[in-house]
């Protein structure tokens, strides 16, 4: 089944091209099923980028996906144009007072780790975002800064800054072979990591949540969290193989200090073209997660986020 897209979205094109199943909204309602609504709610600067990678992973199942851009009410960006985000994305203010559910949100990175939490200009409308997720999103996916907001916002677990930017691609342990979301992993993967702070698994596990996949370079890297039907992954598993080049050309250009990202290019050599070695488990984990909350929630949407208890006994 393809992911339902606006014809005029540019990831229509880009992943019509790639092969991805895609589908105009004309199409989709010619089909007597009900498709999964999923969110975005995109912080990062680089928009079309962002929505490109994550349309490409959940839009490679094969179940019909109904994709929703969702934007920060009053926080305007810099890097896409104008007419892109009115044209599609809607503000958070707009969805809550709607009243719809989701059966699926995704909250992205956002490049403001050297930030307190608190002191974030749209901090008071993401806590508003964490709390609605509660009663109107099945099983809500942060990812990166958006998953640390997450589990600081419900468990208190803090960030911590790091002395350098943990940088390149790092090879990660399974924890849980067993868990619906990593179905079908390996014992160790390498995954994309590219952030300022860390989270230690001291902290996490005081707060009772599994760690499902972490580094002995990194830390912690996917954390389930049941009580608020929620999975935090703080590495990119989601970037294309070019992404980690574009920060490192960017810094690079600017003057800023910064190390090649270790285990990516070729002996490591920046000339040389990067290479891809995680493609896969993005798509297992993508379409672990997606298969799971079809596995899941309830086929009436108005009955999401209703009754707790609910997740438990349908993860059985």
């Amino acid at each position: 089944m393809p992911i339902k897209l606006p014809s005029d979205l540019p990831a229509f094109d880009v992943l019509t091209n790639e092969g991805v199943m895609v589908m105009s909204e004309g199409a989709a309602s010619r089909q007597d099923i009900r498709p999964l609504r999923i969110g975005l709610l995109n912080l990062m600067p680089k928009k079309i980028q962002t929505e490109n990678q994550f349309a490409r992973l959940i839009g490679a199942t094969p179940l019909q996906i109904e994709f929703s851009l969702i934007r920060m009410s009053e926080h305007r960006t810099r890097n896409t144009a104008a007419e892109h985000m009115a044209a599609f994305y809607r503000p958070f203010d707009e969805v809550e007072a709607s009243g719809e559910k989701f059966d699926g949100l995704i909250i992205t990175g956002a490049p403001i780790e050297h930030l307190p939490f608190e002191e974030v200009t749209y901090w008071e409308e993401l806590t508003r975002v964490f709390n609605w997720t509660q009663t109107h999103v099945h099983s809500t996916f942060g990812v990166c800064w958006g998953g640390m907001a997450m589990i600081h916002y419900f468990h208190d677990v803090p960030k911590h800054m790091l002395d350098h930017k943990a940088f390149g691609c790092v090879r990660h342990r399974n924890h849980a072979p067993a868990s619906p979301y990593l179905r079908g992993f390996s014992d160790d993967m390498v995954i994309p990591v590219s952030r300022w702070t860390e989270l230690r698994r001291n902290e996490i596990e005081a707060a009772g949540l599994p760690i499902l996949i972490d580094s002995i370079e990194t830390g912690p890297c996917l954390v389930e969290d049941p009580a608020h039907r929620a999975l935090y992954i703080f590495n990119h598993l989601e970037y294309d193989s070019g992404t980690l080049k574009e920060e490192y050309d960017r810094d690079v250009a600017a003057g800023t200090p910064i190390n090649v990202p270790a285990n990516y290019y070729p002996e490591d050599d920046p000339s040389r073209d990067p290479q891809n070695r995680w493609r896969s488990h993005a798509h297992l984990l993508y379409g672990n997660w997606v298969n799971q909350i079809y596995q899941t929630t309830p086929f009436d949407r108005a009955l999401i986020g209703n009754d707790a208890t609910d997740w438990t006994a349908r993860q059985r």
